[in-house]
């Protein structure tokens, strides 16, 4: 195994910036992952955990060794009547997953579709979409432990699953790097279309029979209509978390504000779009130099080129502030700041 030497990491994160790694490893296999650690603990480096880079925002050179993670595999390991368990290297193409599974015919993720990163960092940030996360599909995975180099096994209590989080981002942050993931798929699957443009973009595609290839076409329309491209525009999709607010905060701003839009969670809990709020400060659209908010997306923050990952994180501070001081609503950054 090569450890590569001032590398730059411009292909390796959505956003396109041209930050360099001090040391660079390409992880294929978990041999190679254990060899790896125990030469990083000999010589005292830090350690970045690198998988699709589309939820990475790097603000300067990395001064330790990234480790990217390529592990591959998918298999069924288990299966019955109705559910398939399917076991998944963490460096798989998330996307390209979905795809299997629809080809297999196993419902559960078709409303992630089109979700960019890998499958190692889909139970880290316990991503969703269109009503669907995750861990609604989610059995367990497996992990190694950056500074003893033993593997251990989480189970869905195990990973405490939040809203766009876990216990990877919480209280074992940095700690460990997830190698394989077991999904178990409905092999009769129950279709979930309530939630944002999908009843209406089915329509559009005049769907007579429903099924989960469909809604997976349909999620895709939505996606491709709003969200750039990050091989034509530096992105890494959503930039803000959905903030959860108290129905009491949002009877409050309906009196001002009333065509807010949001979606009941649980309790006296509330989701509003992070996007509306933006847009509604007037962000969409902006820009400064080659950093600015898509003009089809408010969520969505952008790198035209040439931009700095410091002058990205000055915007999203203003964004903050400003959202802050029109709603009373503090955002939180989905992506992960280097």
């Amino acid at each position: 195994m090569e450890i590569k030497q001032n590398i730059s990491l411009k292909e390796f994160n959505t956003f396109g910036f041209d930050i360099h790694a001090r040391y660079l490893a390409h992880i294929a296999h978990e041999k190679q992952l254990t060899k790896t650690l125990a030469e990083a603990r000999q010589n005292s480096l830090p350690l970045l955990i690198l998988g699709g880079g589309s939820n990475i925002l790097f603000v300067q050179d990395y001064q330790g060794l990234v480790l990217r993670n390529e592990i591959l595999g998918k298999e069924v390991i288990r299966e019955d009547n109705d559910y398939v368990w399917v076991r998944l290297g963490a460096g798989e193409n998330w996307h390209q997953v979905v795809l299997w599974s629809l080809d297999n015919g196993w419902g559960g993720i078709e409303n992630l579709s089109l979700i960019p990163g890998t499958v190692g960092a889909a139970p880290m940030q316990n991503i969703g979409a269109y009503g669907v996360e995750i861990c609604s599909v989610f059995s367990k995975l497996e992990a190694v432990n950056l500074e003893s180099g033993t593997q251990h096994i989480f189970s869905t209590i195990d990973c405490q699953f939040g809203y766009r989080s876990s216990v990877f981002k919480s209280s074992l942050k940095d700690q460990f790097i997830i190698t394989r993931v077991v999904l178990k798929l409905s092999k009769k699957p129950s279709f979930n279309i309530s939630y944002g443009a999908i009843s209406q973009t089915l329509g559009e595609m005049n769907v007579q029979e429903l099924n989960i290839s469909n809604i997976s076409e349909a999620v895709i329309r939505i996606r491709r209509s709003k969200l750039p491209d990050p091989g034509t525009i530096g992105n890494a999709g959503s930039f803000f978390k959905n903030p959860i607010i108290s129905k009491d905060l949002l009877h409050t701003l309906k009196t001002e504000y009333t065509n807010i839009p949001s979606y009941p969670i649980e309790g006296d809990l509330i989701k509003v779009p992070a996007g509306w709020l933006i847009e509604e400060c007037n962000w969409k659209g902006y820009r400064k130099g080659d950093i600015g908010v898509h003009n089809k997306q408010a969520l969505v923050l952008v790198n035209y080129g040439q931009g700095k990952g410091n002058e990205l994180v000055e915007l999203a501070h203003d964004i903050q502030d400003s959202v802050n001081a029109k709603f009373g609503i503090q955002l939180i950054p989905e992506v992960n700041i280097i």
